[in-house]
């Protein structure tokens, strides 16, 4: 089968070329960013490939019919860009990525405490200058601390083992809770303020939904602990940036460790060094000294590449046969 794919890197072609020997699918790569401008790429492709940022709104989607796409092969876990209501309107079957590496995520979210905790980067570029001080290093023990894990899916399990190696304390949060949550030492889940006011180090893995958005908002701010670590791998709608803002000017949040953004389309997963960024917020939030972001790289493993091209290219397969669709997303009215 035909497959375009958009917002394709280098990575993605490597992997899913290499894949592919095993699949036998037709594959094109457009390193354009999928919406309703670029989706005329698209004609005479009846499977289109998208990635986390790419907008697969009513008028794309309507675009791409009309070229003659019939599926949609998310590589990624995440939908929340694509209108569900129209593409089952328009016949459009799609297929996603459920899990990949559970553990790039989780160890990502790791990754962002204890450099914010050290102080790595501004370690790293003081003994880069040969300036060997201590000063405004200075960092605390996780053994002890209460870690709130806000979703305790696959991600959440495996970060929350991981921070239970470190000795901590851990406070569950979940719509639908995991049996096997509290079968882990120094774990127990209790609502959602009690997580906020009693947690030194918050971590959303957490789906985006219209439940869901806005979930970390001036209002669940003022419930947290001074100076508290949040971090964010799930999905940048889940926080309310300007919230964060006045809560970290306020010094309620104490640290801030970020892969995500709400307004991340417009910047990530390209070279903008030579550009002057307009997004005010987002260049606020790289002012403070207290606050690490990077560039939606959590599931950049090899691994994890390996497992997306894997079961994007199998769901591509079930679909060109006309067979069930194991990874099918389904429109359901609770859903956007």
């Amino acid at each position: 089968m035909k497959v375009a794919f958009f917002s394709s890197k280098s990575y993605d072609r490597e992997s899913f070329k290499a894949t592919n020997v095993d699949y036998g699918h037709e594959l094109t790569f457009f390193e354009a960013q999928l919406n309703c401008d670029t989706a005329i790429l698209a004609k005479g492709y009846p499977a289109v490939c998208m990635f986390v940022n790419d907008i697969a709104d009513a008028k794309t989607l309507e675009i791409l019919v009309e070229g003659g796409t019939k599926f949609l092969a998310l590589r990624s876990a995440g939908y929340n860009t694509v209108n569900l209501k129209r593409a089952q309107e328009l016949g459009i079957k799609m297929a996603r990525v459920p899990a990949y590496s559970p553990y790039a995520v989780a160890e990502h979210a790791v990754a962002l405490i204890l450099t914010l905790n050290r102080r790595l980067y501004r370690a790293y570029n003081r003994v880069r200058d040969d300036n060997f001080s201590l000063e405004g290093l200075l960092g605390f023990d996780l053994n002890g601390c209460n870690v709130g894990v806000v979703g305790t899916g696959k991600i959440g399990m495996v970060f929350a083992k991981i921070m239970q190696g470190f000795g901590c304390s851990l406070l569950g949060y979940d719509a639908y809770p995991n049996s096997q949550f509290e079968t882990l030492g120094n774990a127990k889940y209790v609502s959602l303020p009690e997580l906020l006011k009693e947690s030194d180090i918050i971590s959303l893995h957490c789906p985006l939904l219209p439940e869901t958005h806005y979930l970390i908002n001036g209002d669940t701010i003022s419930g947290m602990k001074d100076g508290v670590m949040l971090i964010n791998t799930s999905r940048g709608g889940l926080m309310d940036t300007r919230a964060v803002i006045d809560g970290i000017k306020a010094h309620k949040i104490g640290y801030l460790g970020i892969d995500v953004y709400e307004q991340e389309d417009e910047l990530f997963f390209q070279d903008l060094s030579d550009t002057i960024i307009q997004d005010e917020t987002f260049q606020l939030l790289q002012s403070f000294s207290n606050v690490v972001i990077t560039a939606h790289q959590a599931f950049f493993t090899c691994n994890a590449l390996e497992q997306i091209a894997n079961t994007t290219l199998t769901n591509v397969t079930e679909f060109a046969k006309g067979e069930t669709l194991t990874n099918e997303v389904v429109y359901k009215p609770s859903n956007p």
